[in-house]
């Protein structure tokens, strides 16, 4: 079918590369490039010998003049984007210059700045209709499959949909006091901005973990989760019809909340540069360099995650509500790719995000959002790639 060139070799990079090989009827030929060559080889030679062709390069991510060399050279049919969301734009522009296919899991965000939101990348959208060629935003789990669970719901059980509540539950324990399951430097800074939810097309601001739900949550149990600010409120507030409220909500043990607590208190989680020793360091990068590897914490997390969407709205004039979620088991991840859940959950939706570009059946001209696409192919590579969803028609509801 054709060759994709996969930019990153973390642990969201890893899990995509298991499953494009999975794959090798779409993914024929893969590249994997990063500022790391040595981490990219070693992923090669876990893999090696099966039907996909795989190949390494190094590339700096913050250099468009590097993507463009490597992409010429290489010439994929798309080019999936697991780098850091620092990278976004430069990786967007070399797309464009080349003329290649796009897509990434988590939108663009300044270094300089916790700010998340699409504002940046929507800005592309004509030059990339004009180039003909698709980008595809925000396809990992949430942002990602979120968006695909909210279009399914409107396409197949509602006429409008007024109430979404995305819950994100990691019932894993990695038996670490204090670790962060992906980037610590990107996870710290989601956690610790301040939350906000989208209510009558404007955006309602809490302040950091303000607001906190008990949910039982199946196959995991009882947990506390938060009222977080996450991107695809952004996109869903625009694209489902009827949306009246969207909030993201994310589990949290008190242990962690504690830790992080007293790392913001000493000033260990700020992004601004400080003097050390005649150098400038930023206290979050030092954190990061300390804390526990995300890709060390595979063989020794155990638990499952629980990540859905509750919808409550309007179907042939009666009310009805609607839950869409995936289990997923920490140790049945680690034993088929090598990686923990929560890279897992990440990098399966990539890999499907792109066949669906590959193979034509999400491809249009321009920058797009996941619910933007027929929600139905995608659902069903869920069920066969290793995320298969459950549906509860009477689901308990969050006040």
């Amino acid at each position: 079918m054709g060759r994709a060139l996969i930019i990153g070799a973390g642990g969201v990079a890893s899990v995509v590369v298991h499953k494009c090989c999975q794959n090798s009827e779409v993914f024929e030929e893969i590249c994997i490039a990063s500022r790391t060559k040595a981490k990219c080889d070693a992923l090669k030679a876990k893999l090696d010998g099966g039907k996909t062709k795989i190949t390494t390069a190094q590339v700096d991510a913050d250099s468009v003049e590097q993507l463009v060399e490597l992409i010429n050279s290489y010439r994929p049919d798309i080019v999936i984007n697991v780098a850091l969301p620092y990278q976004d734009l430069t990786i967007m522009d070399a797309c464009l210059e080349t003329k290649t296919n796009y897509m990434d899991t988590a939108n663009y965000e300044p270094p300089e700045t916790a700010k998340f939101e699409y504002s940046w990348q929507w800005a592309y959208r004509e030059k990339f209709e004009k180039a003909g060629i698709t980008a595809l935003l925000g396809c990992g789990f949430d942002p990602g499959v979120t968006g695909v669970f909210s279009a399914y719901a409107a396409k197949h059980y509602f006429d409008e949909i007024h109430y979404i509540d995305i819950l994100d539950c990691n019932g894993g324990d990695h038996g670490y006091p204090f670790a962060t399951n992906f980037n610590p430097e990107i996870n710290i800074r989601e956690v610790s901005a301040r939350g906000s939810y989208w209510e009558n097309g404007a955006w309602v601001e809490t302040e950091p973990m303000e607001i906190k739900r008990v949910y039982n949550f199946d196959e995991v149990g009882e947990k506390d989760m938060y009222l977080l600010h996450h991107e695809e409120l952004e996109s869903l507030g625009i694209n489902i019809r009827g949306i009246k409220r969207i909030r993201f909500f994310m589990t949290f043990g008190q242990s962690y909340l504690t830790h992080l607590k007293c790392l913001e208190n000493v000033g260990m989680t700020s992004i601004e540069p400080i003097e050390y020793e005649g150098k400038q360091i930023v206290p979050l990068q030092f954190l990061k360099a300390v804390l526990p590897d995300p890709a060390s914490l595979g063989p020794r997390t155990v638990g499952k995650t629980n990540i859905g969407c509750i919808f409550q709205g309007i179907k042939n004039g009666e009310e009805k509500t609607y839950y869409v979620y995936n289990v997923c088991d920490h140790q049945e991840c680690y034993k088929e790719v090598g990686s923990q859940a929560i890279s897992y959950t990440t990098g399966v939706p990539a890999m499907i995000g792109a066949m669906m570009v590959m193979t034509g059946k999400w491809r249009k001209p321009g920058v797009y959002n996941v619910e933007e696409f027929d929600p139905d192919p995608f659902m069903e590579a869920l069920n066969k790639w290793g995320l298969p969803w459950k549906e509860n028609f009477a689901p308990e509801l969050v006040p």
